[in-house]
């Protein structure tokens, strides 16, 4: 039975009365008349377009859960108890040489110019949602102490209450940028890099020429759309004041805030919220191989994109156009999507779902390398949380895959360290952390480490929420290795497509990664009649 309900869900804080539901519109079998509700058409009704989106705005992340036919679940990894690739060289592979902790989980991507990560995760886009930018301290030294990248999302500048413009309307002072450059590189060590994204509003507001400027950043990040959802990006504002300093800034906000309507609405206590939107993008290859080489002309060394679930149509012109301007990377984002701020059935309903875009991605990639075109590294993005997840997606996508970009999951450590630090100085540390002690130091099972390698001095001022990230990404490298070892593969660049098999001949027609009953089927029939 699906459990699934389109008109009910946590993440817009709504619920069915009855135990059993429309399968398509999620309306109860038997609407009541005077039924106290709660699900989405009911809360609509006297909330209208608050139902769009989840909610509290600011205190959440959201990721959509739609049940796809197929996912990554559907992939397993391959084992072997033959042989040992990608060792270093000169050693031999044994029981003595090749243990699980002997796996190197270093990747690079980049055109000419490598960029080393100490695993291949970065973050997905922490941009101008509350989430991302009441957090960022924690989500940027985490980042940089792991030794990975981490992207600062679109609309940073723009949104910055102390954003001043020049006389041209582009920026000339953005302190909520100059934190979020700051913070990361005051603990980076040369791997990973921090990358800032473009949108619309961005451009125009001349947001990279800025952190060109005043940072020397040599690397960006061009964006289309709002990653894994079609619009441009959303945040909530609950001042009168702020949507209308918004609103002159050039974005969509909606209702008006210079409606007098809307704000009656503000001052009887009705309308506690507007939107600010993000216009959308369009594309068309002469003017994004424009745009690029403008972007080179500023001085950037160094220029990604990131696309969503888009059609395969725009899938194949983000790899054809990228080959054919040398980009670094480009990350492809599947659906479901997951932000602090997007609407909540677009989440659910809009887009190519990951495996399959990503299964595309690699076909189109391959067509392109057959004819001697050398196509930009590639990263998936797309509900992706744990090693095996990761393991899949290189393998899926090898060998143009160099990474995974993680959204929620790399932020959710940051915020638990966070409040396990606001819980300690309130003397309510709960239960599921006090069992493993009272102070940082017995808590974090990596306090030690990271002291050594920042300092006694310098531990003093980082922040829990970086050793949870920190704390989260040697899980995730020592899982890796855990299954690349099982799977024989002691460096990333060995990891191929034949470490994977399908669970059902649908997935395999998806992907073209054989059906386990038919992967490797030939050689052990060999075996078998040597």
């Amino acid at each position: 039975m699906n459990l699934r309900r389109p008109n009910a869900n946590d993440a817009t804080r709504t619920a069915n009365r009855s135990r059993d539901v429309v399968p398509m519109s999620g309306l109860c079998s038997r609407c009541v008349d005077g039924c106290t509700g709660n699900c989405e058409v009911f809360k609509a009704a006297f909330r209208g377009r608050e139902l769009i989106y989840p909610g509290p705005f600011g205190d959440i992340t959201a990721g959509g859960d739609k049940d796809y036919p197929i996912d990554y679940s559907h992939l397993n990894i391959q084992g072997y108890a033959l042989g040992a690739k990608g060792l270093p060289e000169g050693v031999d592979g044994n029981s003595d040489t090749a243990t699980f902790p002997a796996v190197n989980t270093e990747t690079s991507y980049g055109w000419d110019t490598k960029v080393p990560m100490r695993l291949p995760v970065f973050t997905g886009a922490l941009g101008s949602t509350e989430i991302a930018r009441k957090n960022w301290d924690h989500f940027a030294v985490g980042a940089a102490l792991s030794g990975i990248t981490l992207v600062c999302g679109e609309n940073v500048c723009g949104i910055d209450p102390e954003l001043e413009l020049d006389t041209n309307g582009k920026v000339q002072s953005a302190p909520d940028m100059d934190r979020r450059i700051e913070t990361y590189r005051r603990y980076h060590d040369g791997y990973g890099e921090i990358l800032v994204q473009m949108n619309v509003e961005d451009t125009r507001l001349g947001a990279a020429e800025y952190v060109h400027r005043k940072h020397g950043l040599k690397s960006i990040e061009l964006k289309w759309g709002q990653g894994a959802k079609c619009i441009g990006g959303e945040i909530k504002v609950g001042s009168l004041e702020r949507a209308l300093q918004l609103q002159q800034r050039g974005y969509i906000v909606t209702p008006d805030p210079s409606d007098p309507t809307s704000q009656s609405a503000f001052h009887s206590g009705a309308l506690k919220e507007v939107e600010r939107h993000s216009r959308l993008g369009f594309i068309d290859e002469h003017g994004f191989l424009q745009a690029v080489q403008q972007l080179r002309d500023v001085g950037f060394t160094r220029i990604t994109l990131k696309t969503g679930a888009y059609s395969l149509r725009e899938l194949a012109m983000a790899i054809k156009w990228g080959a054919k301007a040398h980009l670094d990377l480009i990350t492809i984002d599947g659906a479901p999507g997951g932000t602090g701020m997007s609407p909540w059935r677009m989440m659910e309903e809009w887009g190519v779902p990951s495996l399959y875009l990503h299964s595309a991605a690699y076909e189109f990639c391959e067509r392109l390398s057959a004819r001697g075109e050398r196509v930009p590294d590639l990263a998936f993005a797309g509900g992706f949380s744990s090693e095996d997840g990761v393991f899949k997606a290189l393998a899926l996508g090898a060998p143009f895959v160099k990474a995974v970009c993680m959204g929620r999951a790399l932020m959710i450590p940051g915020m638990v360290g966070k409040n396990i630090e606001r819980w300690l100085t309130d003397g309510k540390l709960p239960n599921t952390i006090a069992q493993f002690g009272s102070t940082p130091e017995e808590i974090f099972v990596c306090y030690e480490e990271v002291k050594q390698l920042v300092g006694p001095e310098e531990m003093k001022h980082i922040p829990l929420g970086a050793l949870g990230i920190y704390s989260y990404a040697q899980k995730l490298k020592v899982g890796l290795q855990q299954i690349m070892a099982g799977n024989r593969n002691f460096n990333l660049s060995t990891i191929s497509r034949s470490d994977l098999m399908s669970l059902t001949e649908e997935c395999a027609r998806v992907t073209r990664i054989p059906y386990v009953m038919d992967a490797y089927r030939e050689e052990a029939l060999a075996v078998l009649d040597s």
